[in-house]
C-alpha cells in the first residue's frame, strides 16, 4: 500500500473512532498505543463492546427469510474480518463464496474491523489476493441489506450478524473451536456464547460439527477439507534433503515452542538434514536452518518438495497445511489428538504425542524411510481427488435444505 493511501486510511480510522467513541476514548487509545510501544502487551479488544452489549442471545427476535425466486438464485451476506493475503480461514471462505458465485448466486462481503478502517480501504488487497471474488465489499457497521442467508465467519462477526435487523437465515462458518484460542475467561466465554445464538453451523471437518452438537446443541453440517492440487503437487526430479515446520508465534494453537524444541532434538540426531521454517520470521535456530518467513503458495510447494517430512502442530482444529504437504509428497508429522485424526483421516500422516522427543522421533522415522520416492507418490495420490468443489456442493446442499428450495 502506498504511503499516501496509508495516511488516508489512518486519518479515516481516527475520524471514525472520534465519531463512535468520542475524544476521551481516542485519548485512552493513544495512551494504550504509547504503552504498547514502551513494552506493554495489550491488544485491541477483538469485538466491539457495544455489539456484545446489544446481543441478548436469550431473546432472539424472529427473523424474516425472503422467498427464494423461481430461478433459485440466492443472495448471501458474508460477515468477515478484513481478509489478509495467505490467511487459511479467509482462503477457505472465499473458495466457498466463489463456488456459490459460479452457480449464479450473489454474495456480498461485509467487513467487521474493530480498528475502525473503512471497507473500501481493503478492496485493493481483497481483489489482489482473492481475484475470483466478484461481489461487493461493504461495512457491516453501516447495516446489511436483506438477503436469503447471512454467514458469520468468526466468533466476533457473530455479534453484528446477530444484532443486524436485515432479513436472512443466520449461518455460521466454523473453522475452529475458537474458545480454545484464549485462556478460560471473558474472551473464551464470549466466543463460546456465539454457538448459542441459534445460527446453523457449517464446519470445517466432522470433529467441529459433532463437538458443537454435543456441547451446545447447535445444528451443524460439515465439509471435508479440499486440496488445491493445481498449486500443491509432486514435482518431478526433485531431491529431498530436509524437513519443514509451520511456525506461527502469533497463533499459540500451533505450539511453536514444542515444535522448535522438537527440531532442536531432531537436528542433533540428524545434522545432515536441512531444516526449513515458514509462516513468520523466527530467527536462526542452527547452521542448516532456512527461515523463509511468509511465502507464496508456489514457493511453499517448492519447499514441501524439498522435504521428507513437515512438522505441523494443531492444538485445536487441524489447518490446511497437512493436506498441502501430502499433495507435494511431504509426510505431515502431527500431534496425536482426536480432532486431528478425525479430520485428517489419512494413512500417510504420522502422529506422535505432543512432546519434543516424540515428535523428533517421528521426524526421524520419516527421513529414514526406505524407498521414499514411492511413499511420496502414494501420499500425493491420497489427496489428489480432494477438490474444494465438494465443499462447495455440501454448502449449497445445506442452503437448499435449510431455506427449503
Amino acid at each position: 500500500m502506498k504511503p499516501v493511501q496509508v495516511f488516508r486510511r489512518r486519518a479515516h480510522q481516527v475520524s471514525r473512532i472520534v465519531q463512535e467513541e468520542g475524544v476521551r476514548q481516542l485519548g485512552a487509545r493513544a495512551l494504550r498505543n504509547a504503552a504498547k510501544r514502551l513494552g506493554a502487551d495489550e491488544e485491541v479488544f477483538p469485538v466491539r463492546l457495544e455489539d456484545v452489549r446489544n446481543a441478548d442471545i436469550g431473546h432472539r427476535a424472529p427473523l424474516v427469510v425472503p422467498p427464494v425466486p423461481e430461478d433459485g438464485k440466492l443472495t448471501v451476506n458474508w460477515v468477515s474480518t478484513p481478509p489478509a493475503p495467505g490467511s487459511g480461514g479467509h482462503t477457505t471462505m472465499f473458495r466457498l463464496i466463489q463456488h456459490l458465485e459460479s452457480l449464479g448466486h450473489t454474495c456480498r462481503l461485509y467487513l467487521y474491523d474493530v480498528y475502525g478502517s473503512r471497507a473500501e480501504d481493503h478492496v485493493p488487497t481483497i481483489r489482489s489476493a482473492y481475484p475470483g471474488f466478484r461481489g461487493e465489499v461493504l461495512d457491516v457497521t453501516k447495516g446489511m441489506a436483506d438477503a436469503h442467508a447471512v454467514f458469520a465467519t468468526a466468533w466476533m462477526t457473530c455479534y453484528p450478524a446477530f444484532n443486524d435487523p436485515c432479513a436472512g437465515k443466520r449461518f455460521y462458518l466454523v473453522q475452529d473451536y475458537e474458545p480454545w484460542f484464549y485462556p478460560v475467561g471473558g474472551l473464551s466465554a464470549l466466543a463460546e456464547n456465539t454457538y448459542r445464538m441459534g445460527f446453523h453451523g457449517f464446519t470445517a471437518g466432522r470433529f467441529l460439527a459433532e463437538k458443537l452438537r454435543d456441547d451446545t446443541g447447535m445444528a451443524a453440517d460439515w465439509f471435508d477439507f479440499g486440496c488445491d492440487a493445481d498449486r500443491y503437487h509432486l514435482k518431478e526430479n526433485t531431491r529431498r534433503d530436509g524437513v519443514v515446520f509451520y511456525a506461527r508465534r502469533l497463533a499459540p494453537r500451533r505450539a511453536i515452542e514444542i515444535g522448535l524444541l522438537a527440531l532442536e532434538i531432531f537436528a542433533e540426531r540428524h545434522p545432515e538434514i536441512d531444516i526449513h521454517t515458514y509462516g513468520e520470521k523466527i530467527g536462526t535456530i542452527g547452521p542448516r536452518h532456512t527461515d523463509h518467513g511468509l511465502v507464496t503458495p508456489d514457493q511453499l510447494n517448492d519447499i514441501y518438495n524439498r522435504c521428507y517430512a513437515g512438522l505441523t502442530l494443531s492444538m485445536t482444529n487441524v489447518s490446511l497445511v497437512p493436506h498441502e504437504m501430502l499433495a507435494a509428497g511431504c509426510l505431515p508429522v502431527v500431534n496425536d489428538a482426536p480432532h486431528n485424526r478425525v479430520v485428517l483421516d489419512n494413512d500417510h500422516v504420522r502422529y506422535a504425542p505432543a512432546t519434543p522427543h516424540d515428535l523428533a522421533r517421528a521426524l526421524s522415522d520419516v527421513v529414514t524411510t526406505r524407498d521414499f520416492a514411492q511413499v511420496a507418490q502414494a501420499a500425493s495420490a491420497s489427496v489428489s481427488s480432494r477438490s474444494w468443489d465438494a465443499a462447495g456442493h455440501e454448502l449449497e446442499k445445506a442452503l437448499r435444505r435449510e431455506l427449503d428450495f
